[in-house]
Formats: C-alpha cells, sequence, structure tokens
C-alpha cells in the first residue's frame, strides 16, 4: 500500500491507525511530500509501533508523483493506494487481491467510496457503477476509464509500464490520464462493489477555487497530451470563452499555457477505441 501525505500529520496517524487494526495489515509506503510540520517524526514514531511502514521523504511537494516513488519501492504485484485521510476497509485487500489474480488483464481495480461518519457513497463511485461503458463478460464490474486514487489498488507492472502519474498535472484529476494510458496499453480498468474504502475528507486541504483552477487546468492539458487535436484545441477555446463570466477558467488558461510545452512534449494519440470510449462518456455526461 501506499500513501502519499503533506502536512497532515493527525490525518496520517489515524489512517496508519486503521490499517494495523486490520485482520490482514499491508505493508505500508509512507511518501512525505515535502511536509513542513512533524509528518516524518510522526511517520517514523508509528512505523516502530506499529511494524511494516517504510518512509520516503521527497524533499519537495511533487503532488500525485509522490505515488510513483511508492509504487516503485513496492515489493507486492499489486499496490493499493490511500491518501492521508482514506483508509481501506476489513477484508477489502484480500478481496482486490483475489479479482486481480483471477483477471489477469485487470490493471486497475476502482473500489466503492464511503464517506464521512454516515459513510454516503461517493458520488464518482456512483457514476462508476452505472458507467456506459457497460461491463464486460471477462471483468468483474463495469469498465470505468477514471478513477478515486484515493481508493484503487492497481498492478504493479500495469502501472510501471506506462510511466504512472503524470508530472505535467502535479495534482487534482490526476487519475484520468493515468487511465487512459492504462487503456491504451490494454489493460482494463473497472469498478468493483465488493471492494470498499472509506475517506474522510481532511480539512486540511486547498481552497475550492485553487481546486477548481487546477482541475480546469488538467483537463485542458490532458486533451493537449493524449486527445485529437480538434478536441485539444476545442479544450483550450472553451477555457477562453468561460474566462469573463468564470475567473478560474482565465487562471487554469494561465497555468495549461505555462505547462504546455511539457504537454506536448508527452503528447502521444490514444488508440481509436480508448477514444471511442471517452467519447461514450462524454455523450453521456
Amino acid at each position: 500500500m501506499v500513501i502519499a501525505t503533506r502536512n497532515r500529520c493527525g490525518e496520517l496517524l489515524r489512517t496508519l491507525g486503521k490499517l494495523a487494526a486490520l485482520r490482514q495489515r499491508p505493508p505500508v509506503v509512507v511518501v512525505d511530500n515535502g511536509s513542513t510540520d512533524q509528518t516524518v517524526s510522526a511517520a517514523h514514531a508509528a512505523a516502530r509501533t506499529l511494524g511494516d511502514i517504510r518512509l520516503i521523504r521527497l524533499r519537495r511537494n511533487e503532488g500525485a508523483v509522490a505515488r510513483n516513488a511508492g509504487v516503485a519501492m513496492a515489493a507486492t504485484p499489486y499496490v493499493a493506494f490511500s491518501d492521508d485521510d482514506s483508509w481501506w476497509a476489513d477484508g477489502a485487500l484480500p478481496r482486490a487481491e483475489r479479482v486481480l489474480d483471477r483477471h489477469p488483464r485487470l490493471g486497475l481495480l476502482a473500489a466503492r467510496t464511503l464517506v464521512g461518519p454516515d459513510e454516503h457513497v461517493d458520488p464518482v463511485s456512483e457514476r462508476m457503477a452505472a458507467s456506459p461503458l457497460g461491463r464486460e463478460p471477462n471483468l468483474p464490474g463495469p469498465s470505468v476509464l477514471g478513477f478515486l486514487a484515493c481508493s484503487a489498488v492497481v498492478r504493479r507492472q500495469a502501472f510501471l509500464e506506462v510511466g504512472g502519474f503524470s508530472r505535467v498535472l502535479h495534482f487534482v484529476g490526476e487519475e484520468t490520464l493515468l487511465a487512459y494510458d492504462l487503456a491504451a496499453h490494454g489493460w482494463h480498468l473497472c469498478y468493483v462493489d465488493s471492494v470498499v474504502a472509506h475517506h474522510h475528507p481532511s480539512l486540511i486541504r486547498a481552497n475550492r477555487l485553487e481546486r477548481d483552477v487546477r482541475e480546469l487546468r488538467n483537463q485542458a492539458l490532458v486533451a493537449w497530451m493524449r486527445r485529437p487535436a480538434p478536441v485539444a484545441v476545442g479544450a483550450g477555446l472553451g477555457l477562453l470563452r468561460r474566462m469573463p463570466r468564470y475567473p478560474p477558467a482565465g487562471l487554469a488558461a494561465a497555468g495549461a499555457l505555462l505547462r504546455l510545452p511539457l504537454a506536448l512534449a508527452s503528447r502521444r494519440r490514444l488508440p481509436d477505441e480508448v477514444e471511442r470510449r471517452i467519447r461514450v462518456l462524454d455523450a453521456a455526461s
């Protein structure tokens, strides 16, 4: 299991405690994303107390790419992701392992995510359960082209094959590009309702404006990195058209422009079948 964390000492300790209470405890790699609080010392103390916890300390905030370092260190064929404010239900990871064992071309399993003390189902999980991509006979759940990084299990081979999360995007919405790349390499992704994770969103997080800007920016960058040219141009023009009435669009456009050279340097068109599935999802949204 890989947990990326930054400046959330209390949440990280809660998550590690929840994982330690599982009947089958997974080995854990904690990747600290340049924290400036007591997160690192707390992780060291937890490792001494709970055992089977390794720590990677990054010098600066690498965003989603921090998870890549954790997967590289992991010694298991499957790697579950948690954020520092999420954890897995008892029995979920052994169940996920059995599912992945039975389906050797399944590259990523997206779990049902229960949010907060009332454990309501995350809306993203509800959308994946009703995926318009349907369910192939040889898969354990509906096919998807997205997931929540706080509640997914990847096949390590598949993750490393596609290069993991992209440095271009940094953070927010980084799951989309990884999903596209896994599908482009012939790996299946599906939602499995019987595998359950818990997410209690931290109060220590980017404000709504910052998240909206990053989400819009990364949507445009993903289009430039993987989609046909007309779609990529349309994504950029869409941001420009929204600027007068929606201020985050202007900030997102500026951020996308700064990262555009890196995005174009890693541009690869998706296979036609993957593009077709994306268009099915677009039409249903």
